[in-house]
């Protein structure tokens, strides 16, 4: 099987079983969003949903964040894995907002990635959830369905996002974006994956009873 036709099982499969996939993090505009990827480093969706209602409350605008004290945001955001750092980025990323952008989120990768706490994944996962560019966020989870599935044998997250985005077409990059982190979050898992309940084990170069 060639990798085209490896992709193009794959997506179709998803196209007609999972046609809606989004985000599971909580947020109502771009600065919300941005705020919870911001925190979701290295920590559950869960965990950031359970924190950010009152986060959002206190902090609603990019004017009040970036006029925050360290002190002030820092116990909203305690219970969240490396909390002094996510603190620092969020008043940065804030005051950047305001001094540079006009208090919005930017459209673009480049623009994005000059913000404090964001770098190319959280960039291209705002770019696809709010603007629907056309890019594909290569997380921990996506990068190892795409190797387990042999959609890609990147050796980096960039070089996976080149595989994915070269053989998944633009109008489906961010819906796909999703796919493979659900994938990757529920059943594909990186320890004891659930492979007895995986319906994509006949492309998958892992499944141990299964070598296509």
């Amino acid at each position: 099987m060639t990798r085209k036709e490896r992709f193009n099982a794959i997506v179709q499969w998803f196209v007609q079983n999972q046609p809606v996939a989004e985000s599971e993090l909580h947020f109502q505009n771009p600065f919300q969003l941005l705020t919870a990827v911001i925190l979701s480093a290295q920590c559950t969706d869960r965990r950031v949903n359970m924190v950010t209602p009152p986060l959002f409350e206190r902090f609603p605008t990019p004017e009040v964040m970036a006029a925050a004290s360290f002190d002030q945001l820092y116990p909203y955001v305690k219970s969240i894995s490396y909390p002094n750092a996510k603190t620092k980025h969020l008043i940065a990323m804030a005051q950047m907002l305001q001094t540079d952008f006009d208090g919005e989120v930017p459209s673009d990768i480049d623009s994005l990635m000059k913000l404090p706490g964001v770098g190319r994944k959280t960039a291209n996962v705002i770019a696809s959830i709010v603007y629907d560019k056309p890019v594909i966020a290569v997380d921990t989870h996506v990068f190892r369905v795409a190797h387990r599935l042999g959609l890609s044998d990147g050796s980096t997250p960039y070089a996976v996002e080149q595989d994915l985005e070269r053989h998944i077409a633009p109008e489906l990059r961010p819906v796909a974006h999703h796919w493979l982190i659900l994938h990757g979050r529920y059943t594909c898992t990186a320890r004891n994956p659930k492979c007895e309940k995986c319906p994509l084990t006949q492309w998958c170069r892992a499944f141990p009873d299964k070598i296509v």
